[in-house]
């Protein structure tokens, strides 16, 4: 109800909200199992199946979602995430993009504002997103994912939880998620 006040207040000023939290902020904390999935992917315009299952198989993966593909906060993120890229890669962990937002443009986004560098998914109806607690209601009803950022071990358990809607932070606390990681494995 108060996103709603809020969202209410600032329409009043003039201002525009794009979207709203669907029910507030409660992404799956660190210590819960991540759930598997399977979704439609791209990464450099690829299409293929991904599953997180079989990634987690070869290292941790550091899982974001973002509202929609091409939108200004989402293009920054993916480029910040697409230069950091091969830091996660070298510290054994996998990135991968999840969107529910005009999904029919996850190859074209893999390609162009992700650089090739990792995979990007299809999430219709935000089904995965709501599993991890990370979505959020646009004005005319429909559901999007938030933006948050997880790290998860090789053996599903969530290591990292953060959601921010701005993407600046994101590829930092992802980050020094893996490195801590590393560091308790050796």
């Amino acid at each position: 109800m108060k996103s709603l006040m809020k969202f209410a207040m600032a329409a009043g000023l003039g201002l525009t909200l794009a979207v709203v939290p669907a029910s507030g902020i409660a992404a799956l904390q660190k210590g819960a199992k991540a759930p598997d999935f399977t979704l439609n992917a791209a990464q450099g315009g690829k299409e293929f199946s991904l599953s997180l299952k079989q990634t987690l198989r070869n290292g941790p993966v550091v899982l974001y979602f973002f509202p929609a593909a091409f939108t200004a906060g989402c293009t920054v993120e993916a480029h910040l995430f697409a230069e950091a890229s091969d830091d996660f890669n070298r510290q054994g962990a996998r990135v991968i993009g999840v969107t529910a937002g005009n999904i029919d443009r996850v190859a074209e986004f893999s390609k162009s504002e992700c650089r090739d560098k990792f995979a990007v998914a299809a999430d219709p109806g935000a089904k995965v997103a709501a599993k991890y607690d990370s979505t959020m209601q646009r004005p005319d009803g429909t559901t999007i994912s938030n933006r948050t950022s997880y790290v998860i071990a090789p053996n599903g358990t969530i290591l990292l939880s953060y959601t921010d809607s701005k993407p600046q932070a994101h590829v930092e606390k992802t980050m020094a998620a893996v490195r801590a990681w590393n560091a308790r494995k050796r």
